[in-house]
């Protein structure tokens, strides 16, 4: 049983440490020439533009559903004329980046851990490697910054089209304007926490596009570790994505 607990702790530790060793070579690599530019609009091109379709309609549908639910609780003090204000803030600070960022680890993260994974069990990177390509920076390096640069764009994208989704709601009863309803909206944000909504969003891109790379780069044991790598791509980024939004959130109160 010691044995058992012992080998676990060990293993814990020299992921840590393999973990903290492949961050601090992505911030060696993404500063020194050459910068590989086409490769990563490429990879904006996937993430951010391939992902367009499903933020639409996950953020179309998650302020339609709030602002109903919304709805009967407001009507019974009588104020439902606070909808507009209540779905801006509960959009633009919390369901816009959290919503993109799970959404973005369950189709990112895994297709990045499947797609490394694979080049690595082929030995296409190892391929790369002795052909002279810098694979960490091709492969790692613009997938890394590609994601943490796309992942805002689609949460200010997600956080539009979810505030038009409570629009069409809230004016199918009330039948306010889209002036009003954007003036009330934003009536309760202030730069902070816009700031630290697009801030929590580059960190969430940064996390889902490091740890689908590790995972991925790291990949053994053949096709069934592609396997392996996507999966634990997808609930190691989810986990630390909960984790660092309570983080962020008590960062905030503080500063606040």
């Amino acid at each position: 049983m010691k044995y058992v607990i012992s080998k676990n702790v060990d293993s814990f530790f020299t992921d840590v440490s393999d973990v903290f060793g492949f961050v601090v070579r992505f911030f060696k690599e993404v500063f020194k020439p050459p910068f590989e530019f086409n490769e990563m609009i490429k990879q904006c091109y996937n993430v951010g533009v391939r992902s367009v379709a499903l933020i639409t309609v996950t953020g179309f549908i998650t302020g339609l559903v709030f602002t109903k639910q919304s709805r009967p609780s407001l009507a019974e003090f009588g104020a439902t004329s606070w909808l507009p204000s209540l779905v801006g803030i509960a959009v633009i600070k919390s369901l816009a980046p959290l919503v993109t960022a799970l959404i973005c680890a369950g189709k990112v993260g895994s297709g990045i851990g499947a797609e490394l994974g694979s080049m690595k069990v082929t030995e296409q990177i190892d391929a790369m490697d002795v052909s002279g390509v810098n694979a960490f920076k091709f492969l790692v390096v613009t997938r890394i910054v590609a994601t943490s640069i796309c992942i805002p764009l689609l949460m200010m994208y997600a956080a539009f089209v979810s505030l038009m989704g409570s629009y069409i709601d809230i004016h199918s009863h009330e039948n306010i304007t889209l002036l009003t309803f954007f003036q009330n909206a934003f009536q309760k944000i202030t730069f902070l926490d816009f700031a630290s909504t697009l801030f929590r969003s580059v960190i969430y891109g940064f996390t889902i596009s490091l740890v689908g790379c590790f995972k991925g780069y790291n990949t053994t044991q053949g096709t069934e570790g592609v396997g392996k790598a996507a999966n634990m791509a997808v609930v190691v980024s989810m986990f630390l994505i909960f984790i660092e939004e309570m983080a962020i959130i008590q960062m905030v109160n503080w500063i606040r």
